[in-house]
């Protein structure tokens, strides 16, 4: 069996055995010839990867004759046998270059003979391995609005079935209040009134038509009451009449169902059930009507207070300038608000002014997440996973499963290696932006899972997305994806599409760009079984040497 050994036939699948998800899986179709496996022997079968300094074994396969008492695999001898055998080993860097061989050994009784490695295939191409695991943090997002918006409301109210506006009315705290608002914003630098709305509102009670012509009454007489009454305090430019914008509610359901709803009125609910019931407003009128315990106080605490006008006052304050927001950030940051602050910092492209800025929110606020999240996103750029992780669990103790959070410890998960982790945080954190989706996108090749890659990585044109591509075998996209690249991890990348589309220019013209950026890739090529068939080439041997 030892002599004819060779006999045996054996085929690697992949020929060459590539890295996938971390292992490097092993499928091998073994073929034993008629009348060769004698019936009173075993054999165990172990394939062997070896390399420079060291080997590492697959999982054994034992076999026997016919006549072996055992449960091992039975290889008859007249007819032989073909059987498929898959394992896996986990991935290491010194696999790079490597021989797959089987080792046979053989038992008849207590006696044993090694047959001698045989190699039956090559190893590993890791360019699974070239996927740059740098995730993408995500910033707490600011609301900072530069415009900042306003208003003032004041009212008054008619007595039933009148549109007369009454002194008391007029001189009230609430008008008072308006019109000294009005005064402010006309008196600011950085305020302007943006409009004035009148709306005008009839008690539903009553027949509609009566109601229409009362709120539109009401209307006219307090649209002229405060434009008379702003134009003679010299509150509103003549010109300005364009701000007025009028509104007329005959009947106000709306404002019925709120007010009953905040009364104590014992049995509203009855009212309120009506409500629900009956859209048509005559019905609902005759409904409310009839529940006499209720109605009379219902017309003495809640219709009164709907027979109204009401003035809004809107107007805008600009705030600061960017260069203004800058400025204080800087030197007066408690002058601002965590929403100017976390804005203000964007405004720097200095990445340790930011850190600065961010360092002051979390002092000045510090039960707000994202001052403590945005120190995080800033130190992980940075290469501080360990800084970054306690911020990023300070930030997630402030706010619990906040998808942004999530999304960060996805990141820090990744850099540990600690991919169940890093699943988790990240399907926790969808939704919360392209930063997501392109984290997940290196946790799919990482897991070896490359078509998920390649959906998730779409919409950008880098080395990661271009390698999901390459490992799908997409290669003309993946040069697409690498068009306007120019970095080392491109270049290398575009010579490893080169050799697998059989392109020796396309080879070492990228390669050597490659190696000009990062010296490290000469070596890396060296070792590179993409490169394989180039390896004993003079062009080759130059760049890498």
């Amino acid at each position: 069996m030892k002599r004819d050994a060779n006999n045996i036939t054996y085929t690697v699948t992949p020929e060459i055995l590539a890295v996938k998800g971390g292992v490097v899986d092993l499928k091998i179709d073994i073929t034993f010839p008629r009348q060769y496996f004698n019936k009173s022997v075993r054999v165990e079968a172990t394939p062997v990867l070896r390399f420079n300094g060291g080997e590492k074994s697959f999982e054994m396969k034992a076999l026997q004759g016919e006549k072996v008492i055992g449960n091992r695999e039975v290889v008859p001898y007249n007819e032989g046998k073909s059987i498929t055998y898959i394992s896996q080993i986990p991935y290491e860097d010194v696999m790079r270059l490597s021989s797959l061989e089987i080792d046979l050994v053989g038992f008849k009784g207590a006696q044993s003979l090694a047959f001698g490695p045989r190699k039956i295939g090559d190893g590993v191409i890791a360019t699974a391995t070239l996927v740059e695991n740098k995730p993408l943090p995500t910033l707490g997002a600011d609301e900072f609005r530069r415009v900042i918006r306003q208003q003032k409301e004041a009212a008054i109210y008619y007595l039933i079935n009148s549109a007369d506006i009454r002194n008391r009315e007029i001189s009230s705290d609430e008008i008072q209040g308006l019109e000294e608002f009005i005064k402010e914003a006309l008196l600011s630098e950085d305020t302007a009134l943006s409009s004035i709305d009148i709306k005008s509102y009839a008690s539903p009670d009553g027949p509609l038509g009566l109601n229409e012509n009362l709120a539109d009454n009401r209307e006219s007489e307090a649209t002229t009451f405060l434009k008379n009454r702003l134009k003679s305090k010299k509150l509103i430019p003549p010109v300005s009449t364009s701000l007025f914008n009028q509104y007329v509610v005959p009947e106000d359901w709306e404002g019925f169902q709120k007010a009953m709803e905040n009364s104590n009125i014992q049995d509203k609910e009855l009212i309120l059930r009506v409500l629900s019931m009956y859209p048509d407003p005559e019905v609902r009128e005759r409904e409310i009507k009839n529940i006499a315990s209720i109605f009379t106080t219902v017309a003495e605490q809640i219709l009164p207070k709907l027979r109204r006008s009401l003035f809004v006052v809107n107007t805008e304050r600009a705030g600061e300038t960017d260069a203004e927001l800058k400025s204080l950030a800087q030197t007066n940051p408690s002058d601002l608000d965590v929403e100017k602050l976390l804005y203000a910092a964007t405004l720097f492209e200095s990445q340790s002014d930011k850190l600065s800025i961010y360092r002051v929110v979390a002092r000045l606020y510090p039960n707000d997440w994202r001052g403590f999240n945005d120190i995080g996103a800033i130190v992980f750029e940075g290469g501080d996973i360990v800084e970054a992780k306690a911020n990023f669990n300070k930030a997630a103790s402030l706010s619990p499963n906040n998808k942004t959070i999530q999304n960060n410890l996805g990141a820090v998960a990744l850099k540990e290696g600690n991919l169940q982790q890093a699943a988790v945080h990240l399907g926790n954190a969808t939704g919360a932006g392209t930063e997501v989706e392109y984290n997940k996108g290196i946790l799919a090749i990482v897991n070896g899972d490359y078509s998920t890659a390649m959906h998730y990585l779409g919409s950008y044109n880098n080395v990661n997305a271009a390698l999901a591509c390459v490992l799908v075998g997409n290669y003309n996209e993946a040069m697409k994806k690498l068009s306007i690249d120019n970095s080392a991890p491109g270049f290398y990348l575009k010579a490893v599409i080169g050799a697998r589309t059989d392109n020796s220019s396309i080879v070492f013209e990228n390669l050597k760009r490659a190696v000009t950026i990062r010296y490290a890739y000469k070596q890396l090529a060296a070792t590179d079984m993409e490169f394989a068939r180039y390896f004993d080439t003079p062009e080759f041997s130059a760049i890498v040497k």
